[in-house]
């Protein structure tokens, strides 16, 4: 990728946008591909795809956000600026100490499964743990005990912490494990070994808890299954997700607010926007609305609070929103930092309520400075970056701004082949 100094480009020009002439909201486009309403499985580019092509999407593989947003549409119409080569490369021996965490659903294909564990092999990641991505209970990848297990053994002892923790995947689970495992004890081993836990979406859960009660940061980034089993995994993604576990100073630019909302400024703010210091923390909105109230949500003076979701109608990301104010999650914060909102639609009863009404009226609501348009949600092109480690938000002189992260644990660059994350093998 170049100079560990390098800035990630947020090339929003790239993410295909929401059509809301179509016309379509939420419900009536789930309608449309033969999906339930409840699901929640919409993404940017695929309802752009799918609307243009008036296509049915159908498929006996288990759905859930964190599948978005190739899951509907047919990857080989992906835009060339998103698409990986997949010819095949030389692996190299691996080294990285892994061990995998499946909080949350049951992986839909034993197939997609076992091409992502041969991926991240060729990359340099030693797998210790592969056999429980074959667990299952009921939707779940396995029992709420043996999922648990898959942290809490660590935390006994039981097994020797890795270098990497990395999710499977998401989708509905992880809340169902925060009391079962011993977090701070957990998070003090994994600061002694300089563990990286990764993922996002459902695993959110677990990162709030790990740095709520374990004052340990993570990694949100791209998973096993939902990434690395792609058919043609986002070579963009796989490139920010090592850039992201070697450098130790993240460098990430956004140009503008579009994977937000294409209605919104990159910075809304009532004064002028200023360089500010503080612990970036959040993910998911649904999962952080969930939490809200629990021992599990952090608790960060100073913070900057990240949020990203997919296939929410404005109405209910302001009602999650309002959840995460009312608890009083947004005192003491310094700013607000939004990722991709992917798939809101329109709304039924009036269209001018979007999801810059939502933020705009937040904005009034908490007198917090709001920066959009970060790329990382469920998106095609994900720039991973460390929750619960120091950011530096800086504005910069064409409406965008920079983050700059230090203080989070990173891994050897040599130690990793990134282009096997992507390849044949």
């Amino acid at each position: 990728m170049g100079a560990k100094s390098q800035s990630l480009k947020n090339n929003n020009h790239n993410h295909a946008t929401i059509e809301t002439a179509s016309g379509l909201n939420r419900r009536q486009f789930l309608r449309q591909v033969g999906m339930s309403a409840g699901a929640g499985l919409l993404a940017t580019h695929s309802i752009t795809q799918a609307l243009a092509s008036n296509a049915m999407y159908s498929s006996s593989t288990q759905l859930t956000k964190d599948d978005l947003p190739s899951a509907l549409m047919d990857e080989g119409s992906l835009p060339q600026t998103s698409q990986a080569s997949l010819t095949q490369t030389t692996c190299i021996t691996p080294t990285i100490e892994t061990r995998l965490f499946a909080s949350s659903n049951v992986g839909g294909s034993d197939d997609r499964t076992q091409l992502a564990l041969n991926r991240v092999a060729c990359a340099g990641f030693k797998v210790n743990n592969p056999t429980i991505t074959t667990r299952q209970y009921l939707r779940f990848a396995g029992t709420d005990s043996q999922r648990a297990s898959d942290l809490q053994n660590i935390a006994t002892g039981a097994i020797a912490a890795p270098k990497l923790l990395l999710g499977v995947r998401g989708g509905y689970g992880a809340m169902r494990l925060l009391p079962m495992v011993d977090w701070s004890t957990l998070g003090r081993i994994m600061k002694e070994r300089g563990t990286i836990l990764a993922g996002f979406s459902d695993v959110t859960a677990i990162q709030c808890a790990l740095l709520a009660k374990g004052d340990m940061s993570s990694l949100a980034a791209p998973m096993l299954y939902s990434e690395f089993g792609k058919t043609k995994p986002d070579e963009i993604s796989c490139r920010q997700f090592a850039e992201a576990l070697t450098n130790p100073n993240l460098v990430i630019d956004i140009s503008d607010a579009t994977l937000t909302s294409p209605s919104l400024p990159s910075i809304l703010t009532s004064a002028e926007p200023k360089t500010i210091t503080g612990t970036m923390w959040g993910g998911n909105l649904s999962v952080m609305s969930a939490l809200a109230g629990s021992e599990y949500l952090p608790r960060i003076d100073g913070g900057i609070v990240f949020l990203e979701d997919v296939g929410e109608q404005a109405y209910r990301i302001e009602r999650m929103l309002y959840d995460l104010y009312l608890a009083g999650v947004f005192k003491n914060q310094q700013a607000i930092v939004f990722g991709a909102l992917s798939g809101a639609g329109e709304d039924s009863y009036d269209k001018r309520y979007d999801v810059a009404t939502v933020i705009r009226q937040l904005h009034e609501l908490t007198g917090l400075p709001i920066y959009s348009g970060m790329s990382f949600g469920h998106i095609g092109q994900k720039s991973s970056f460390p929750l619960g480690a120091t950011c530096q938000l800086t504005p910069n002189t064409d409406g965008g701004y920079q983050l700059a992260f230090t203080n989070y644990p990173t891994i050897k660059a040599d130690a990793i082949h990134v282009e096997g994350l992507w390849q044949a093998v």
